[in-house]
């Protein structure tokens, strides 16, 4: 019944941010402390203790590294290079269109950034390839969400963050990367799905040709560069732990490595490489999100504390949110139709979101989450 309660509660606290306008977070902060103290008989203390502090540092540290390279063009040109490179493999748009995607959001790139530059771009490819915009709209939303989840990216550090603020420290890497390679399934699933609900069995087979993009600036191969040494820092101990447990010096490293503060020291790099102006970088610090990724993160704190299975909380919760992410009413879903080019093809683009790709997300995402359930 709890369980339930506490499910319900997040659903409910998503809801009423939406509608309202108002941040999600502080709602979930309300919910925790109704059913964290009257349900549950925690004290305000022990409440309060559920603010995430390490992952609203991590959030803010990360975001700011990653910044450099949004401010600079460095993350929209990557993508623009992933899409041309698929352009002899006309059959596997949808899935360059996800790659895409989930690999700029997997280099730090936030959901909405992601969506932003690729909503437009993704209408003209539709456009010109003869392709059902709908599956676009879901390869590239999939996309977007997934490699957030990625281990060194967006989402995928917050998870780490909420784990280890909640007494997981030794498997957050692990469940980690069980979240991210679920969503990657689930996000692959969805799109074989749908490209054939939306274009048959037989795929349309015209060549598309993508714009080769401009060379990366001197600038830009920096920050390229920099950014990859910034995720072979942070990854390569933790996997270097798993396959040798027992070697001491690694586990040592390993247990001093945190991503939060590697992106301090990395971002001071950028800084002195004049990567991008740093007003304009702070400034892009995503604020909103921390405050709603902390307060529910207080709520999550509740519902651990009730006695649900956190790997299989966090996987569910993230993939029914990847679910309905493509709503017309969500962030996701109203960018797909701001980069509509008509009014009349944005009319027809809402009832396909609303009623098809919702329901069809949703359905699989719930099938989905109760065959994980049962092989977590």
């Amino acid at each position: 019944m709890l369980s339930f309660l506490i499910i319900a509660a997040i659903a409910i606290a998503v809801v009423i941010g939406y509608k309202t306008g108002f941040n999600t977070g502080f709602f979930a902060i309300i919910f925790a402390y109704l059913i964290g103290a009257f349900a549950l008989g925690m004290s305000p203390s022990e409440i309060i203790k559920g603010w995430p502090i390490n992952t609203m540092f991590v959030i803010f540290s990360v975001s700011l590294f990653y910044n450099f390279a949004l401010v600079n063009g460095t993350l929209e040109k990557t993508a623009r290079y992933l899409l041309y490179a698929f352009q002899k493999f006309p059959a596997l748009l949808p899935f360059a269109l996800y790659v895409a995607s989930a690999g700029i959001a997997a280099l730090g790139a936030g959901f909405f950034t992601v969506m932003a530059f690729m909503a437009p771009i993704t209408m003209l490819i539709c456009e010109e390839a003869k392709m059902d915009k709908l599956l676009g709209a879901v390869a590239i939303n999939c996309g977007a969400l997934s490699g957030a989840n990625f281990m060194t990216s967006g989402s995928g550090i917050i998870f780490r963050g909420l784990m280890d603020n909640n007494g997981y420290t030794d498997t957050s890497f692990n469940y980690s990367a069980v979240i991210f390679i679920a969503s990657v399934i689930f996000s692959l699933l969805l799109i074989t799905l749908f490209r054939f609900i939306t274009v048959g069995k037989s795929f349309a087979a015209t060549s598309t040709s993508f714009e080769k993009p401009e060379p990366f600036t001197a600038l830009q191969k920096k920050n390229v560069y920099l950014m990859v040494l910034m995720i072979a820092t942070v990854l390569i101990f933790p996997l270097l732990h798993i396959v040798l447990p027992n070697v001491e010096i690694i586990s040592f490293i390993n247990s001093k490595i945190d991503v939060g503060l590697v992106a301090i020291i990395f971002s001071a790099i950028a800084l002195f490489m004049k990567l991008g102006p740093q007003n304009e970088v702070v400034a892009k610090v995503p604020w909103n999100t921390i405050i709603m990724i902390c307060g529910v993160g207080m709520l999550i704190n509740v519902a651990i504390a009730a006695g649900i299975n956190p790997l299989i909380l966090f996987t569910c919760i993230v993939i029914g949110a990847q679910s309905s992410a493509i709503s017309p009413f969500s962030s996701g879903g109203s960018l797909v139709l701001g980069s509509c080019a008509t009014e009349e093809e944005r009319s027809k683009m809402f009832p396909k979101l609303l009623f098809r790709a919702v329901p069809i997300s949703v359905l699989s995402a719930t099938v989905f989450n109760v065959i994980l359930s049962f092989i977590l």
